[in-house]
C-alpha cells in the first residue's frame, strides 16, 4: 500500500503549481477565478482579495457554484500548499481544464507583503439569522455585510411598502427610511400587512417601525411622517442607495421621478389595480425614467383610486415582494434588474409577461435637452390618491416600448 508521502508525491506530478508572485500576475486578468480551500475559521482570519471560499471539505458540492467556469484558469490556495494541491487534483477530475495550486499558500502570500483582507465579522446571532444568505455565492459574507451597510427609502407604508419593507428588513438591509403621512385605517388591513387592528389611528410610519424592529433588531428604521414635497424631497432622498416607489398618487410619483434623476438614485417602481400589477426599475441615464413613459399626469377622470376601483388583497404581496427582490439585486450588483423592462402580472390568469421600454431622448427630465429642471407641484391638478392609476394600464405602455 502506498504511503501518504507517496500519494502526495503522485498528486504533485499531476497538477500545476505557481508561486505567489506568479499568481499575483495571473490575477491581473479577468479570465482567472481564485478559490480559498481552507476552513471557515481560517478564512475569517484573512484571505486574498476577490477569492471565493470553497473549503476542501465541501469542494465537490460547492465548486460548480462558486467556481462556475471550468474553462477559466482556476487558482486554488490553502495555508501552505498541501490541501490546495489535492483540491486541484480533484477539480481536474471534475472537468476543470486549467487548475493551479499556489505554492506556500496564504502564509507565503501574506508573509511576502501581498494584499489580503479580513472580512467584517458577524455576531453569532447574525451568522445564524443570515445563514441561508451566507451559503449563496452571489451574496455570501461580503454581500450580507453590504446589505447591512445599505440604505433603502420606501415611499409609502401601505400595500406595496408593507411586503417590500418586511422582506428588506428580514434580509438585513441596514437602514430603511419610510415616508408616509397617513394613519392606519380599518380598510388598510385587507392588504397592508405591516399594521394590525390594535393600531387603527396610529401613524403608519410608527406602526411600521414597531413591526420591523421586532422582526430584525439589526435594522434601523427612519420614519418620515410627512408627505413628500418639493421642499423636503432633497433632504429625504439624498442619503439613500435605492428608492422603492409605493406611492398612491401622481404628484408623489412625478416628484420622486424628477428628484431621482437629479440625485441619480434608482427607483423600483410598482403599481397595482384590481387583479393587475406591474414592476420596473427606473435607473437614471441607464434606462427610461417615469416621464419617458408618461411625460405629464393624466386628467383626474382617467385616474381611479383603489378606493374607487378596488384591489385584490394579496396582489400587493406579489408586487411588493418583486420590488424588494429588485432592490436587493441593485444593492448587491447581481442579476439583471428590470431596467428598461416592464414586468406585468395578471393574478386572474396567473401569468407574467414583459414589455421592453426605451429611454426617450426627448424626455423633459432625463432627455438630451431637458426642459424640466426644477420640481413641479401637481397637487391641484392630479386625481385623488389611489395605489394604482388607469394611466398604468398595459395598453398605455405602447408608444415608448420596443
Amino acid at each position: 500500500m502506498p504511503s501518504y508521502r507517496d500519494y502526495f508525491a503522485d498528486v504533485k506530478k499531476r497538477i500545476k503549481e505557481a508561486t505567489p508572485e506568479q499568481v499575483q500576475e495571473l490575477l491581473r486578468s479577468d479570465e482567472v477565478q481564485l478559490g480559498d480551500v481552507r476552513e471557515k475559521n481560517e478564512w475569517d482570519e484573512g484571505h486574498i482579495v476577490d477569492a471565493v471560499h470553497v473549503p476542501k471539505s465541501y469542494l465537490e458540492q460547492w465548486a460548480e457554484d462558486r467556481l462556475p467556469s471550468k474553462d477559466k484558469t482556476t487558482v486554488l490556495y490553502c495555508a501552505g500548499g498541501v490541501r490546495s494541491a489535492m483540491a486541484a487534483d480533484t477539480l481536474a477530475k471534475l472537468g476543470y481544464t486549467n487548475v493551479i495550486s499556489m505554492v506556500g499558500g496564504f502564509n507565503r502570500w501574506k508573509d511576502s507583503g501581498k494584499p489580503w483582507t479580513k472580512p467584517a465579522s458577524f455576531t453569532p446571532e447574525q451568522a445564524q439569522r443570515y445563514s441561508r444568505h451566507l451559503l449563496i455565492p452571489e451574496v455570501g459574507e461580503a454581500g450580507q455585510q453590504k446589505l447591512l451597510q445599505s440604505k433603502v427609502l420606501l415611499i409609502g407604508a401601505g400595500g406595496l411598502g408593507s411586503p417590500a419593507a418586511y422582506y428588506l428588513a428580514s434580509a438585513g438591509v441596514g437602514t430603511l427610511g419610510i415616508v408616509d403621512s397617513d394613519v392606519v385605517d380599518l380598510t388598510n388591513l385587507q392588504r397592508q400587512i405591516l399594521h394590525s387592528t390594535d393600531r387603527i389611528g396610529e401613524p403608519k410610519v410608527e406602526s411600521a417601525k414597531r413591526t420591523l424592529e421586532a422582526l430584525n433588531p439589526d435594522v434601523k428604521i427612519v420614519p418620515y411622517q410627512e408627505r413628500l414635497t418639493s421642499d423636503n424631497i432633497d433632504r429625504i432622498i439624498k442619503d439613500y442607495d435605492v428608492v422603492i416607489d409605493g406611492a398612491d398618487n401622481f404628484p408623489t410619483r412625478y416628484l420622486l421621478n424628477d428628484a431621482s434623476v437629479k440625485w441619480r438614485k434608482p427607483v423600483v417602481h410598482g403599481a397595482i389595480y384590481r387583479f393587475e400589477g406591474q414592476v420596473t426599475v427606473f435607473k437614471p441615464f441607464e434606462g427610461p425614467c417615469y416621464r419617458c413613459l408618461f411625460p405629464e399626469p393624466p386628467p383626474p377622470e382617467l385616474a381611479p383610486s383603489c378606493a374607487e376601483a378596488g384591489v385584490l388583497g394579496v396582489l400587493p404581496g406579489v408586487i411588493g415582494t418583486v420590488q424588494a427582490t429588485e432592490a436587493i439585486k441593485l444593492l448587491l450588483g447581481i442579476g439583471e434588474p428590470l431596467v428598461g423592462r416592464y414586468l406585468l402580472f395578471d393574478a386572474l390568469e396567473g401569468s407574467f409577461r414583459e414589455v421592453r421600454l426605451r429611454r426617450d431622448p426627448a424626455c423633459p427630465v432625463c432627455g438630451d435637452h431637458p426642459t424640466i429642471t426644477g420640481y413641479i407641484d401637481y397637487e391641484g391638478f392630479c386625481a385623488s390618491p389611489g395605489e394604482w392609476n388607469a394611466q398604468h394600464a398595459p395598453a398605455t405602455v405602447t408608444s415608448p416600448a420596443d
